[in-house]
Order: C-alpha cells, then sequence, then structure tokens
C-alpha cells in the first residue's frame, strides 16, 4: 500500500490549522469568561464584606448620633422658655417691617396705575390730535394729512446728517432682503413712489422696500434696515409737549403769567 505524503502532510495541516483555531476562537474565551466570572464573584463577595462593615459601623454611628440627640433635645426643651420671648419680638419686627413692604408696593402699584392711565391718555390725545389735523390740514390747505406727513418724513431723509446717512446707507447696502417701511395709514402708490426716490436719490442706490400699516406708529413713518432707523410721527412732539407739561406741573406755587 503505498503513503501519499501530499495528502498526509495536507491532513496533517489541516488538523494543526484546526487546533489552533479552536484554542484562538473557543478555548482560549472559555477560559477568559471563566476567569472574568470568577474575578467577578471575588469582587462581589469582598464588596458584601465591605458593606457588611459599612453596615456596622452605621449602626455604631446611628447609636452615637441617638445619644446625642437625646442630650440636645434636653437642652432645647430647657431653653425654649427663654427663646419663646425673643422669637415673639423677633416675630413683631417682621409684622412692622411686612407691612412697611406691603405698604411701599401698594404705593408703588397706584404708581403703575397711574403710569398707566397717563399712557392711555397719551395715545388717545395723539389720535384725536391726528384727526384733528386730518381735517385741519384738509380744509384750510386742500392737501390729506397722509400726503404732508410722506412731505416731512422724506425732507427729513434728505436733511439728514453725514453721519446719521453714511450709517443708515451701509445698512441699505447690507441688508439681505427689502427695508421696511412702516405707517399708521396705507400709503397710496404715489407716496411710496415719493419714499422709494427720496432713499434712491439720498443714498445713491436702489433699496428694494416693503410697506406695512402699524397702527402703533401713532400718525407717524418709519424705516427699518439692518438695524437701523428712522422715523418721523407726530409723537415726537406730543412728548415733547408732554414734558412740557410735565415741567408746569411740577411748579405749583408759580404764578401764572399775566395776560397781555
Amino acid at each position: 500500500m503505498l503513503i501519499d505524503w501530499f495528502t498526509v502532510g495536507a491532513q496533517v495541516l489541516n488538523f494543526l490549522i484546526l487546533v489552533w483555531l479552536m484554542k484562538r476562537f473557543l478555548y482560549q474565551p472559555i477560559l477568559n469568561a471563566i476567569d472574568g466570572r470568577e474575578k467577578k464573584i471575588a469582587d462581589e463577595l469582598a464588596d458584601a464584606a465591605s458593606q457588611k462593615a459599612e453596615a456596622i459601623q452605621e449602626r455604631d454611628d446611628f447609636i452615637k448620633k441617638n445619644e446625642v440627640f437625646d442630650h440636645e433635645r434636653a437642652e432645647l426643651l430647657n431653653k425654649a422658655t427663654d427663646d419663646a420671648k425673643t422669637e415673639g419680638n423677633r416675630l413683631l419686627a417682621e409684622a412692622k417691617i411686612s407691612a412697611d413692604e406691603l405698604g411701599a408696593k401698594r404705593q408703588e402699584n397706584l404708581r403703575s396705575e397711574a403710569a398707566n392711565m397717563q399712557q392711555a391718555l397719551a395715545r388717545r390725545t395723539q389720535q384725536e390730535v391726528f384727526s384733528i389735523a386730518r381735517k385741519t390740514l384738509t380744509d384750510l390747505a386742500a392737501a390729506e394729512l397722509e400726503e404732508r406727513m410722506v412731505a416731512v418724513f422724506t425732507r427729513r431723509l434728505r436733511e439728514l446728517a453725514d453721519d446719521a446717512k453714511h450709517t443708515l446707507g451701509d445698512a441699505l447696502k447690507s441688508a439681505t432682503g427689502p427695508a421696511l417701511v412702516r405707517s399708521a395709514f396705507e400709503l397710496p402708490a404715489e407716496e411710496r413712489a415719493a419714499i422709494q426716490k427720496a432713499i434712491n436719490e439720498t443714498f445713491s442706490i436702489d433699496a428694494p422696500l416693503r410697506f406695512e400699516t402699524a397702527p402703533e406708529v401713532v400718525s407717524g413713518i418709519e424705516l427699518t434696515a439692518h438695524g437701523q432707523k428712522i422715523a418721523w410721527s407726530i409723537a415726537d412732539y406730543l412728548t415733547s409737549l408732554d414734558k412740557a407739561v410735565d415741567e408746569l406741573l411740577k411748579q405749583p406755587g408759580k404764578p401764572e403769567p399775566a395776560a397781555s
């Protein structure tokens, strides 16, 4: 019988490879898992022993704390009578402070209500002035109030100081979207064209505009672009008038001027 040494060698090699693979991927992971499990059990036993020691220590500490607590409780009971009078005085003082704070808060609320009433009155006054001014300009000048406001606003644009004109011009040029023009009324096409023309001529650019109606812009117009704003409103004049009236009311003892 002839022996095929090549076949025998191949089988021996396959056997060796199989042994190596089993040791590498089967026996060694199993041995590692067994070692890890033994280490985990040893750690848990050590941790249990540590927890038992801690529990014994906590029990001893608890007993000591109870003894200290009983001692302190006896001292507190003996001191309670003396502290009662002091506590009563403190409560009276706090009650007085609370009463003073309540009074101050009430005064602040009254001042806040007065300020809100004054603001509402000022807004109503602005609206009434707007209505009266519209009728007056219509009757005397035969021109709509909106037209006059647009004229004043465009004139203010053209008369801007150099610094303000430069700042607003840069804002218009760097804006990513159309500049916003807000007014208390709907602007006709002619007035919109006048504002567009004034902006283009003043800043030498062709700036796109977006128009909105904003009732809170009382009797006025404002232009906003990239965080910069220019506005004109009757509210500006009413604010100056309000300040003047306040100054006058602060001088109750001052005699009225004689009539000329």
